[in-house]
């Protein structure tokens, strides 16, 4: 017995031991890849010695000879931190992700493919202007040297995730910098959902309810329109019943940059004039709101140019500071939503399907076979077809099989797809900019995605719509809100608008402009800009703010920025408990009716805010979303899944009964005729059910914060056991789908999981003082590093939970003092 006890004393010290060498060996060679920030490289095409000083949270502070060396430190700064997230973002843009995940990115590449962004961007860097060129090509060359370095010095691959998903990493192209250009717009392009959404509403309940559902443009001529069914006639029932499906929201489908319409990108920017500052200089805050992931798609940088140094936030691929700030100027970026994607409907030639109608007859479609080769499958090829009027999409995506009749196939026009995109000669443009005019200059070169440019100087302040405006006729079947019929030459664009038609907005008489993806003014189609918004309501509570002071500061932004008010929730709980609130005597305790009552209570002793630490938001935010689920699932059925957020514009109008809206109360299947106030009361029961299975019948120890967490994941291992607790970043936040401290949840059809989740906003903040430019702030959702041993992986995030910011200097001494290292670049003999 002492023998064998002995024996199996042994095995199992030699089975710790060996545990212990594994994670010790595995440790080493994944920490390989953890760049050293304090080093001396000798590389191949920098002209003079470059230092890339980090301050304490690893933010590179580049300083250099010229811009061609500035721009090779970036490249390489970028490629230390986040090669990994690059080349990610470079496979998406090509459509190639299927090589390294296998089939569950096949629906990606796909639709990446027949977009041929890839091609597009490729035929576009020859557009750029000289200085862009030397940018992208000095980035390139940049990254290439770092890549070069990891292969040459083992330094772990670059990233972990090359252990567990190894694959060649190709050297970076200038096309890959603009590919990722044209990516982005991608994430922030909406209008093809839109218009699906818009003809089958159309087609389903008509016009008039179409527009009780939608963020709708109301100016003349709207009510007009006719409804979808009618443009085609041979369009089936059951089609407009489908189930929704949107890209990228499949599972598996986390690398997929498309998203649905309420992801589509949102923002705040806002800005004081001189007199309306008490300190006498311009004031610029801007949170650009984007999809949380781990590491985040913001990266603070800081570069000395020619014209002078420049900081703020870029995106690891593209050689630019996309919102930031110079010694002269600030500038910072809310989606427009400018209307820049139509859907047409081509008509099949039924005895050659190759071929579509045109306004002058039958026409051949242009086509092009493409492989996407798949991990561990057999390659599949794809077919791709383009009109007159754009790529052919396969009615899977976009659920545009609901809305394309029989004999028909959906093209898309939109302006990202063109060869001469000059959207990143715009950005090096900016950056280079010295005065409010000159960015404004610099903004015209911009094609895609439409952006409101917020930017300031030391005397003035301005917004300006950049982006290409297409030009549609005054006789358009559909004003851009529907699929047209791609043969109606009146629904094919003229080209576009010259950039002086784009709105502006210079020197405000009230010395204050704010922009919150809401509609900035009223102007007749075809000169309309879009008739769907991302905001009616962020904009009310951001007026409010504004007028509570007659002068403010780099401090009031702040609060500004981080405000967690709700008016959605401060004008829509008065008009749907209006008849709730102190119905009867108390009920016993423990039964429902006694729930409902506390919780009424407690929302009607409530301010809006949406704290993490309060009950209230997470009550009130289940009810109005239950409440908006039973007000349309019965007239719409399986459609009510396109509406995975709720429409504060839309229960306000049921409520108001504003042109009949009220009749959304009435669930047309029962004999009875059901009143608003039936419904809000079952909503709110339906609601407080659902909370106490999950979070226990205690409604005072319910939290929001405990629903509404961050979700930092990592898109490839955040799904992974074992794996996500390392890489997910997880915090509980304040703030919701309409506070300016914009926290979206992740929404989904009734019945969902963890609906309140919050996915996506604010990566990025700046608040920019040119009164004194280096009082400035920055901030962003995670770190700097997209490695997860790095201790600056995180570092950032817990001050971003916070609400806290950090300086940013362009002072080269400061840059230089007391931060984390300095890697000198050196030519190499």
């Amino acid at each position: 017995m002492l023998t064998l006890f002995r024996w199996l004393l042994r095995i199992a010290t030699a089975l710790v031991v060996l545990s212990v060498v594994i994670v010790v060996g595995v440790y080493y060679f994944l920490s390989r890849s953890v760049p050293d920030y304090e080093a001396t490289w000798r590389v191949p095409g920098v002209s003079e010695t470059v230092e890339i000083a980090r301050n304490t949270w690893a933010v590179p502070h580049i300083f250099a000879e010229n811009d061609a060396d500035a721009f090779y430190a970036l490249g390489f700064a970028h490629a230390q931190d986040r090669l990994w997230q690059m080349t990610v973002l470079r496979r998406t843009a090509q459509g190639r992700l299927s090589e390294l995940f296998g089939d569950r990115t096949i629906r990606t590449d796909e639709l990446m493919r027949r977009l041929d962004l890839y091609t597009l961007a490729q035929e576009s860097v020859a557009a750029q202007d000289d200085d862009t060129a030397m940018a992208l090509d000095a980035y390139a060359r940049g990254v290439n040297a770092w890549i070069n370095l990891v292969n040459d010095r083992a330094l772990g691959r670059g990233a972990p995730e090359y252990f567990l998903f190894p694959g060649e990493v190709g050297l970076w192209q200038p096309a890959d910098s603009v590919a990722i250009l044209k990516l982005m717009a991608v994430q922030l392009s909406g209008h093809i959902e839109s218009e699906v959404r818009h003809a089958r509403l159309s087609a389903l309940i008509g016009e008039e309810r179409t527009r009780d559902l939608l963020h709708e443009d109301d100016s003349a001529g709207v009510a007009a329109m006719p409804d979808f069914a009618s443009l085609f006639p041979t369009l089936e029932t059951t089609q407009l019943a489908m189930a929704p499906s949107v890209p990228g929201e499949a599972p598996g489908e986390a690398l997929s940059p498309f998203r649905s319409w309420d992801f589509a990108g949102a923002s705040n920017a806002w800005a004081a004039g001189r007199l309306r500052s008490a300190n006498g200089g311009t004031l610029l805050a801007n949170d650009p709101h984007l999809p949380f992931a781990a590491p985040s798609i913001w990266y603070l940088a800081r570069l000395e140019l020619s014209t002078g140094g420049v900081t703020g936030g870029t995106i690891p691929g593209i050689p630019a500071i996309i919102a930031g700030r110079s010694s002269n100027i600030a500038w910072g970026l809310t989606t427009a939503y400018l209307d820049d994607q139509d859907l047409f409907l081509e008509e099949l030639n039924p005895d050659n399907p190759e071929q579509y109608r045109g306004p002058e007859g039958w026409e051949t479609f242009e086509t092009r076979r493409s492989i996407i080769y798949v991990a561990d499958q057999d390659p599949v090829t794809i077919t791709l077809r383009w009109s007159d009027n754009g790529p052919i999409l396969p009615g899977r995506h976009y659920s545009l099989a609901s809305v394309t009749p029989p004999g028909h196939v959906a093209a898309l026009s939109w302006t990202a797809l063109t060869g001469d995109d000059t959207t990143m000669s715009a950005a090096i443009g900016m950056m280079r900019a010295h005065s409010v005019d000159a960015a404004i200059d610099a903004g015209e070169a911009y094609v895609a995605p439409a952006q409101n440019l917020m930017v300031i100087d030391g005397e003035h302040i301005a917004m300006q719509m950049i982006g290409r405006m297409p030009r549609r006729s005054e006789d358009h079947p559909t004003r851009g809100q529907m699929p047209a019929p791609g043969a109606d030459p009146n629904a094919r664009w003229e080209g576009s608008f010259p950039y002086s038609a784009n709105p502006r907005f210079l020197d405000p008489e009230t010395g204050l402009i704010g922009n919150t993806n809401n509609k900035p003014l009223d102007r007749p189609f075809p000169l309309h800009v879009s008739f769907d918004w991302g905001d009616t309501v962020r904009i009310q509570r951001w007026i409010r703010l504004m007028r509570q002071r007659t002068v403010h500061t780099r401090e009031s932004f702040i609060e500004a920025q981080l405000d967690t008010v709700s008016q959605a929730a401060r004008t829509l709980l008065p008009l749907v408990g209006a008849e709730l609130w102190f119905q009867g005597e108390p009920a016993p305790d423990g039964t429902p009716e006694a729930q409902r009552q506390l919780a009424l209570q407690l929302l009607a002793d409530w301010n809006g805010e949406m704290s993490e630490h309060l009950p209230e938001p997470l009550i009130y935010a289940a009810w109005m979303r239950e409440l908006q689920f039973r007000l349309i699932r019965d007239e719409l059925g399986p459609t009510a899944d396109m509406f995975e957020h709720m429409e504060p514009a839309f229960i306000s109008r049921v409520f108001r009964n504003e042109n009949g809206a009220g009749i959304w109360c009435d669930v047309v299947q029962s004999a009875v005729e059901e009143s608003c106030v039936d419904i809000a009361r079952t909503a709110l029961d339906a609601a407080l059910l659902q909370l106490t299975n999950q979070y226990g019948p205690a409604i005072e120890s319910w939290r929001w914060g405990d629903a509404h967490q961050a979700t930092h994941d990592h898109p490839v291992l955040g799904e992974v056991p074992i794996l996500k607790l390392f890489v997910n970043i997880r915090q509980s936040t304040s703030g919701g789908d309409n506070t300016l401290m914009r926290g979206l949840t992740r929404g989904g059809p009734q019945g969902a999981a963890d609906p309140f989740l919050n996915v996506h906003g604010a990566g990025y903040r700046g608040v920019y003082d040119m009164a004194d430019p280096e009082a400035s702030v920055f901030i962003i959702s995670t770190g700097e590093s997209g490695h997860p041993l790095s201790r600056h992986y995180d570092d950032l995030g817990v001050l971003w939970r916070r609400g806290e910011y950090i300086p940013m200097t362009l002072d080269p001494d400061l840059a230089r003092a007391g931060g984390v290292g300095t890697t000198r670049l050196e030519p190499a003999p």
